[in-house]
């Protein structure tokens, strides 16, 4: 079996995001980037897999500008086998990463695509949902666990009320929480390795796809800082605050 592993390369979570001066985006200049933290642990439960025997083979996909190909090498340093960078520089959206990752689906025939619930940057929490609609696949969104068993695959999912474990018949998309491992390092002769390791170039017009945006941003500004907080002598000096004041009674 094939494991396909959706990559996307994000400002490292670790960095203070800055707006730029005219409010058009997020300052992305001279900012340390890295591969988003919930995909990374995505990687690390396809390598697992693999060393339990479950796969042959793992492929990590990115969709993106030339500079993903760090992202990739960081997955091919992990233990991935092989990469693929579908250049764009577009500002891409989920709609058209899923159309895209159907593409790579088709050509590669994957039995098991796992990837991040969400990327720090947008948190959209869309692409595997969307990509499981378009390929008609079952889906276990916010795993915490994952036991693959012949063509059957136990994923526990984080829902509300607490754990909830579906049977799935594969091939099937999971994205991961952040409760399913915790990723590795990279080696540093592992880092060497990855140099050696196939990393392909593609476009979104070999897969038949388009990810040209379909939304506009009109502002991008920070949010306002908190305010102090006050003391108040009496639930009803609170209460006269909420309802006068914040105005939210």
């Amino acid at each position: 079996m094939k494991i396909l592993v959706p990559v996307k390369r994000v400002v490292d979570a670790n960095v203070k995001v800055r707006v730029k001066a005219d409010g058009s985006a997020v300052e992305l200049a001279n900012v340390k980037m890295a591969m988003n933290p919930f995909d990374e642990i995505a990687v690390e439960e396809a390598i697992r897999l693999k060393e339990a025997g479950k796969a042959e083979e793992i492929i990590v996909v990115s969709i993106g500008p030339q500079q993903a190909q760090e992202t990739l090498r960081t997955a091919l340093a992990m233990g991935a086998d092989r990469a693929i960078l579908v250049k764009t520089d577009e500002q891409t959206e989920p709609l058209g990463v899923a159309k895209v990752l159907k593409g790579v689906v088709d050509a590669e025939q994957p039995g098991l695509v796992i990837l991040g619930k969400q990327a720090i940057d947008d948190d959209s929490n869309q692409t595997g949902q969307m990509l499981a609609a378009l390929l008609g696949w079952a889906q276990g969104t916010f795993a915490s666990k994952v036991v693959i068993d012949g063509d059957k695959a136990k994923v526990t999912r984080e829902v509300d009320g607490g754990l909830q474990t579906v049977e799935l018949k594969m091939p099937v998309i999971v994205t991961a929480d952040l409760r399913l491992n915790q990723p590795r390092y990279a080696s540093l002769p592992n880092i060497m390795k990855a140099k050696k390791k196939q990393l392909d170039e593609k476009s979104p017009a070999d897969y038949g796809a388009d990810v040209k945006p379909r939304l506009k941003v009109i502002k991008t500004e920070e949010p306002s800082g908190r305010k102090a907080g006050v003391k108040v002598k009496s639930v009803a000096e609170l209460v006269d605050k909420l309802k006068n004041e914040a105005g939210v009674l």
